[in-house]
Order: C-alpha cells, then sequence, then structure tokens
C-alpha cells in the first residue's frame, strides 16, 4: 500500500437503487435516517419533482421524487421504496428510492471524477467507484437540492467598515468546490464583497492554480475549500500544502455540507485554520474578514 494510499480518508456510502437497479451512492454523513415511504401529503404549487410532505416526529419533510429529478424512469411502485432522509447544507429532506443496498467503506481516492460531458442522471452524479466490481454512482445531492429549490442567497452585509474593506482587498482568494453549485453561490459571495477569485473544480487543479501563481502579483494567500471531494478531499488537500513548504503558510478555510461542528477536529487535525457549514453568505464574509486579518498579521 503506498503512503498515499495508506494516509487517504476512508468514507462511508449508502448504496442504493431506483428502478433501473443500477447502484448509487451517498454520503452516509448526509444520511440522517432511513424509513419506509410514509403517506405524503401533495402541495398544489409545488415543484414536479416534489412528491408531497410527509410529517416526521411533528416535524414536516419535503419528500423529493429522486427518480424523475435525475431523469430516470418511475419506481414501479409509486408509493413503495423507502426514504432516505437526508441532512445537508442547514435542511433536511427525504429521497424517495426503490431500496436501499448496504453500507460500504472505502477510501476517497478510490472515488474517482465522473466522466465529463456526459447528460441525464449523470449530470447529477459527483464521483464513480467501484464495488466488488460493480461500478457505482456517487449522488451529488447539493445539486438535486438545488435543482429543485434553488438557494435564496442571502446578501452578505456590504455596509463593511473601512478597515474591513481594506483588508480583505489584499486577499488573494482560491475556491476550491467540485459541485458547480456551492463554487457559483461562494464567488457570488465574493462579487458582493468587491472580490475576484480564482477556482477550481478539485485539489489536483487547486494545487495547479496554486503553482502557477506562485510568485506572481496574484500568489494566492486565501483558500476556501470544500471537504467532500473525489480523489482528494478537503482534509488530504489541506495535509498536502501544510507538507509542501510554499504553501505550509496558507490560510485554509474548510467549507462543508455537513454539520461543520462533527467536522472541527477533523479539520483542525488536518492543519486548517477553520470550518464553515454552508451555505450562509454573512457566514462566510465573517469568515474571510478573520482570514483576510489573519494573513495581514502573518505578512503572507
Amino acid at each position: 500500500m503506498s503512503s498515499n494510499k495508506a494516509r487517504a480518508d476512508s468514507l462511508s456510502l449508502l448504496l442504493f437503487t431506483l428502478r433501473s437497479g443500477k447502484l448509487m451512492a451517498i454520503n452516509l454523513l448526509k444520511v440522517s435516517e432511513i424509513i419506509p415511504c410514509p403517506p405524503l401529503t401533495k402541495l398544489p404549487e409545488s415543484h414536479p419533482h416534489v412528491k408531497g410532505i410527509a410529517t416526521l416526529r411533528g416535524a414536516s419533510l419535503s419528500v423529493i421524487d429522486l427518480s424523475r429529478a435525475i431523469g430516470e424512469r418511475p419506481l414501479e411502485d409509486p408509493n413503495g421504496g423507502c426514504l432516505i432522509v437526508t441532512d445537508v447544507s442547514r435542511s433536511k429532506q427525504g429521497l424517495h428510492v426503490q431500496a436501499v443496498s448496504k453500507i460500504v467503506h472505502c477510501l476517497t481516492t478510490d472515488i474517482k471524477p465522473p466522466p465529463f460531458g456526459s447528460g441525464g442522471s449523470r449530470a447529477y452524479i459527483t464521483g464513480v467507484t467501484s464495488v466488488d466490481g460493480t461500478l457505482v454512482q456517487v449522488l451529488d445531492i447539493e445539486k438535486v437540492i438545488h435543482s429543485i429549490a434553488p438557494a435564496q442567497i442571502e446578501m452578505a452585509p456590504t455596509d463593511l467598515t473601512m478597515e474591513d474593506a481594506e483588508v480583505l482587498g489584499n486577499a488573494r482568494i482560491l475556491v476550491v468546490d467540485d459541485s458547480q453549485v456551492a463554487l457559483q453561490q461562494s464567488v457570488h459571495t465574493l462579487r458582493n464583497l468587491g472580490l475576484q477569485c480564482h477556482t477550481a473544480r478539485s485539489a489536483k487543479e487547486a494545487i495547479d492554480c496554486l503553482l502557477d501563481l506562485q510568485g506572481t502579483a496574484q500568489q494566492i494567500n486565501l483558500i476556501v475549500s470544500d471537504i467532500e471531494m473525489s480523489e482528494m478531499d478537503g482534509y488530504a488537500f489541506t495535509r498536502t500544502l501544510r507538507e509542501t513548504p510554499d504553501f505550509a503558510h496558507l490560510y485554509v478555510l474548510l467549507h462543508t455540507s455537513l454539520d461543520s461542528a462533527m467536522n472541527s477536529e477533523k479539520a483542525r487535525l488536518a492543519g486548517a485554520n477553520g470550518v464553515l457549514t454552508k451555505f450562509s453568505s454573512p457566514e462566510l464574509t465573517h469568515c474571510l474578514i478573520e482570514a483576510a486579518k489573519h494573513v495581514a498579521a502573518h505578512g503572507h
């Protein structure tokens, strides 16, 4: 086993199927429970991919018809199957699926980026891996949710103090995220603050960008990175930076669709300066100001 493999982060995936029987997966950390499909209340004005509302322990839960949402054939029994209840980006929703298969454990390095330029359901795939010789597609749950209920981006406060605006103006930021939706949200917040930034869709692409800009006027001094990425996740990316003399000092803010409290210790051990749950524009703005002050104080 290579040293890189030995240090790769492990990941648990919940495998499930839709009508086609192809195995799909979701990061187990994004799943709060699995329940039989309960009776649903239809809402007349709801999105066509929302089957209805379930009541779960007294709270309303929006149920997404996952087959329709990713362009697959409807389930054979529209009232059967089960719900995967997810908890991502500060909200819960139910995904109606045919059946849950099993939980498997793998390394983040075993999850490869999906083939590019593929339409249909593949547009909602964030990575692919192999389990017992069978191809498994990892679902981009954030993209599914965004396609049904686009996130309302709270406006970041633009009435910054002169001091905050000045310190932010010296930040040269790289945003790293394999989700196009999440990347756009972060870039939108930065633009509202009058900031430009560089972007990357993977840790490898981010490292290439850092190398390209090293020694130029645009040399990066602040990184905002997703955690849940294929091949090299945010933790492994941060560790790589800390072990690279030219990049060891970079300020790293890890941005996650999971509850950041769950990740704070892992983020600290990896060497990150901070961790934040997606997506709150005001909170991201606050973290960026703190990060820019840190960068200014340390002269990088």
